[in-house]
Formats: C-alpha cells, sequence, structure tokens
C-alpha cells in the first residue's frame, strides 16, 4: 500500500469514477491508475468499486467505508506537511481557493494582488462553482478555503464566517424609462423583463423573496450564472438586470446604468468565508483570509 494508489481512489471518486479524467489529473496514463487501484484492492482484500468491464460504474459496501478512511488519511498526512512546514519557517505552498464567479471576479482581485506581494512563493489556484459546489470541494479536502454567499453556513463539516455583507442592484441601459423614476419601486421594475442570476446562485433566494412578499410575479427573462453573462443580456435590451452591487465596475463603459430604488429593496446577503474542520492551515492562509474580510468590504464600498 501507498500514498499513491490511495490518491486515485481519492481522485477517482471526485471525478465521478471516470478513470480519464482521473488520469488527466495525476499526469498518468488510464491503466496505470486502473492497475493501482486493483492493487489496492487486492491487498485489502475487498473490492472498493462497482466495475462493468474496465469501468468503474460505483462504489460497494465495503469500499464506502474504506474511501472515508482514505479521505482522512490523505487529509491527515496534508496537515503533517503543512504543520511541518510550518515550524521550518517556510512561507511557501499552496492555497486552493474554492468561489462563486461573483466573488472570484470581483472580490478576490485586489487580496490576491496583494496577498501575491506579500507571500510570493505561495502558489494560489483557484476554482469557481456554485455555492453547493464550493462547499463540496472543501468537505472532499479538494480546497483550502471556500468563499460563497449560501450553502458554508449550513454544510456540516466546515467553519464558516461571515466575511461582509451586500445587496442587489438594478442595471439598466442608457435611456430606459427606470432611470427617469426616483425612486424606482419593485412594481416599476416588475413591468419590465428581468434577467437576474439563476436559482444556484449569488442571493438569488432574496430576490425571490422581494418579490412574493409583494405578490409580484415577475418576468424572469433569463437566467445566468454570473453578472458579466446578465449584463451583456442587459446591454442588449432584453430586459433590466438584477445583479450583485459587487459587479457594478465598469458600468458607463457598458453602456449600463444603475436605477435609483427604494432602499434595501432586496435586502441583504452575507458572503461567508469557510475551511473544513480539522485542517491544518498555515500562517499564510489565515493571513489570505484577514486579509479578504476589509478587501472584500472595501469592494463593495466603492461599487456602491
Amino acid at each position: 500500500m501507498n500514498f499513491q494508489q490511495l490518491r486515485y481512489v481519492r481522485e477517482a471518486v471526485r471525478n465521478n469514477l471516470n478513470l480519464t479524467e482521473v488520469a488527466g489529473v495525476l499526469y498518468t496514463s488510464q491503466s496505470g491508475v486502473s492497475r493501482q487501484i486493483k492493487d489496492l484492492e487486492d491487498e485489502l482484500g475487498i473490492e472498493l468499486f462497482v466495475r462493468s468491464g474496465k469501468r468503474l460504474v460505483g462504489v460497494t459496501r465495503a469500499g464506502a467505508g474504506a474511501i472515508e478512511i482514505i479521505k482522512r488519511i490523505l487529509a491527515e498526512t496534508e496537515n503533517l506537511r503543512r504543520y511541518a512546514g510550518e515550524y521550518a519557517g517556510v512561507d511557501a505552498g499552496r492555497i486552493v481557493i474554492a468561489a462563486t464567479h461573483t466573488q472570484a471576479r470581483y472580490t478576490l482581485p485586489r487580496v490576491i494582488e496583494r496577498f501575491s506581494s506579500e507571500f510570493p512563493k505561495v502558489k494560489l489556484e483557484l476554482h469557481q462553482g456554485t455555492p453547493l459546489q464550493v462547499a463540496a470541494m472543501l468537505t472532499e479536502g479538494a480546497a483550502d478555503i471556500g468563499i460563497a454567499s449560501e450553502a458554508l453556513g449550513v454544510a456540516e463539516g466546515l467553519a464558516s464566517h461571515p466575511c461582509f455583507i451586500w445587496s442587489h442592484r438594478v442595471v439598466a441601459p442608457e435611456g430606459h424609462p427606470l432611470l427617469k423614476l426616483a425612486p424606482a419601486r419593485l412594481t416599476d421594475i416588475a413591468q419590465y423583463p428581468i434577467i437576474t442570476y439563476n436559482q444556484q446562485f449569488t442571493g438569488r433566494a432574496c430576490v425571490d423573496a422581494a418579490f412574493a412578499a409583494a405578490d409580484i410575479q415577475p418576468d424572469l427573462r433569463l437566467t445566468a450564472m454570473d453578472a458579466d453573462v446578465i449584463k451583456t443580456y442587459v446591454r442588449r435590451g432584453l430586459g433590466v438586470g438584477i445583479v450583485a452591487e459587487m459587479a457594478l465596475e465598469d458600468m458607463e463603459r457598458e453602456g449600463l446604468r444603475v436605477v435609483d430604488t427604494e432602499e434595501g429593496l432586496f435586502g441583504s446577503c452575507t458572503v461567508r468565508v469557510a475551511t473544513r474542520n480539522g485542517n491544518f492551515l498555515p500562517a499564510f492562509v489565515h493571513r489570505f483570509i484577514e486579509m479578504l474580510m476589509p478587501a472584500a468590504e472595501d469592494g463593495v464600498r466603492k461599487a456602491a
């Protein structure tokens, strides 16, 4: 038994049992991955996976328990490596960050720029996904830090903290009738097709709750995963947009304007930063989190 075999098993689970993808992630051959997993099964005396020919199609009952142990072994191995590096005084390593598109696009650039200047030997790896995917990457050990507006506060096995509070803003093309109102009410906005986030992303529940409380059924003409796409279609005249206030950069250059609305129209949402319980984090990871909070707040103030 060796650590490489354990990594193959873990990556097989992470990549939905697709050994071709596992081989790509680990820079090896598919046949090599398959052989190493089979060798581990032979040594353990149990089958970890259900097979159909050469393909893995499921996890056996014995495999489910073994895989959880494998994940813990590899997590503790990484903790040991980081622990040793901390005491060796090495400000070098890697941080894997999982974040939604909005946070990756609008909140993190300032933080990463500042962090990279202070810790030039630390490599950063950024993964994007839905809030649920961000939470899953943390719980599975595929990421060190997670940043999202939903899911992180309720996911098991995570320690999460409020990072900053934000709200939605309404945007429209230059010359749109809503821009003449001061302020525009929810009933005014609902007269036009609306383009906003789909239900997995960026505080969409806050938007839905506002319309539901007013007993309004909005014309959700188009939903998308990120603000850049939403603004593109607003600019083309398909409707008015409801986006996170962090996404208000370059509005004039993009030919868009922020609609003056009643204060607190869509309530507020909270971005949380989370880590996995039991995961040893070097000092430079804690420093990254410290940088994230004030930088995020500054970003919101500049956008507002």
